[in-house]
């Protein structure tokens, strides 16, 4: 096998999704070619230094997360926070976070995404918070050395994340800083549309992306569609996330704002694990879904990426950091087919993270995950460790396990007596 970052030049033997055995040629970090596999028969063929053979594994486009926390990210043991919904979430986050250090918030943050990593994840969108007590740009100045620390493995996007109390000044503070979009909660504001308005003004400014949290409850007023029209004909990329409240609407309201993010060419992500943890606690019978209206926004033709946002911090207790975890829960709360969950994170998450292609296709991306599968429902169910992970044609992490069983593998459990 070859060693870490070195830079691979074929793949040989991998199973596509769609059930092909291919190998894959690679330069410069590009798809050169994708071509039948020669049969292995019994014999493993000889590899040389810049190969990788892929028998028995399943090639993916390897995941993105459009939406994370890494200044958050495994903070919940430390900060002890009391169960419940967003917003005693953010008062836990906020009294715990008066606490933290810069170097703290780089160590949590260096371990989560270099897990996410290790599992098959070669681009996140991190937004960081702009801290209501003391320094406000301790956790920017973290996740900007994460960004260094992690660049010859990973594509980290970052987000301005403050609040009604936030002055212009501090976020435009954090852009001039390195960080490349504006974010923002205009649905905690006491105006909801008015934060939106000076959300949307701030990046006009600064002319950068926009990425908001939109609409992340299950009543109350929607901005979805103002936002949509306040961004209309932007230069600059804009994307949307949470979005919950449109899995609440009637289909005629539903139609009027899917029709507005069409017109402007939103970008919606939907974070499944969070926002089922977040969600519905008011709600002890018949507890609604904590989803946006995925089928309605995919049959759009609204680009719709997914993700993991919090792991095992205020906002969610548990998670994985794995894009397959997210994979798994939009087939079972979501009701998505299996391709169209895959797709969800990865193609769709890097579009709306305004990413190039990427994947096992000539002319994409070298951004790729080998995993021990043998078709794309296995991968999901199982998520089996065993994995590959490239990104920019170079392999950036490898995982193996070893596994013992009392009972020999080729003897049927069935026949098994004690």
């Amino acid at each position: 096998m070859p060693g870490l970052l070195r830079e691979l030049r074929a793949l040989r033997g991998a199973r596509l999704a769609d059930g092909s055995v291919v190998d894959v040629e690679m330069a410069d970090g590009i798809v050169t070619a994708v071509s039948p596999a020669a049969p292995f028969g019994d014999s493993t063929p000889e590899l040389r230094h810049d190969e990788l053979g892929l028998r028995g594994f399943l090639l993916l486009t390897a995941p993105a997360e459009p939406h994370a926390h890494l200044d958050k990210a495994r903070s919940w043991d430390a900060a002890e926070p009391e169960f419940g919904d967003l917003r005693k979430a953010v008062e836990s986050w906020r009294e715990f976070s008066a606490t933290e250090s810069e170097d703290g918030i780089f160590e949590r943050a260096l371990a989560q995404a270099g897990a996410m990593v290790q599992a098959g994840t070669t681009a996140i969108r991190s937004h960081v918070d702009l801290l209501a007590e003391g320094d406000p740009l301790r956790g920017v100045r973290a996740l900007l050395r994460v960004r260094e620390r992690l660049a010859d493995v990973l594509d980290l996007q970052l987000v301005a994340l403050g609040g009604e109390w936030t002055p212009d000044e501090v976020f435009e503070a954090a852009l001039d800083a390195g960080v490349d979009i504006m974010g923002g909660v205009p649905h905690l504001a006491e105006d909801p549309m008015a934060e939106l308005r000076r959300n949307v003004a701030v990046a006009d400014r600064k002319a950068v992306p926009v990425d908001l949290h939109t609409d992340e409850s299950l009543d109350g007023p929607v901005t979805l569609a103002e936002y949509a029209r306040l961004v209309r004909g932007r230069r600059q990329p804009v994307s949307a996330g949470h979005c919950v409240r449109l899995g609440t609407l009637p289909p005629d309201e539903l139609a009027e704002v899917v029709a507005e993010l069409l017109a402007s060419d939103v970008g919606i992500i939907s974070l499944p694990i969070t926002n089922l943890y977040l969600q519905g606690w008011e709600h002890p019978v018949s507890t609604p879904r904590g989803l946006t209206a995925l089928r309605a926004l995919l049959d759009a033709g609204v680009r719709v990426g997914a993700g993991a946002d919090n792991v095992r911090d205020p906002f969610n207790p548990v998670g994985r950091g794995d894009a397959l975890e997210t994979a798994s829960l939009l087939v079972t709360a979501g009701h998505l087919e299996l391709h169209e969950a895959i797709t969800a994170v990865t193609a769709g998450a890097r579009s709306v993270m305004s990413l190039p292609p990427a994947g096992p296709a000539v002319g994409a991306r070298a951004e790729l995950l080998a995993i021990r599968a043998g078709s794309l429902g296995e991968a999901i169910a199982t998520a089996s460790p065993d994995r590959y992970v490239i990104h920019d044609g170079r392999l950036v992490a490898h995982s193996h396990v070893v596994q013992e069983f009392a009972v020999a593998a080729d003897e049927p459990l069935a026949e098994v007596r004690a």
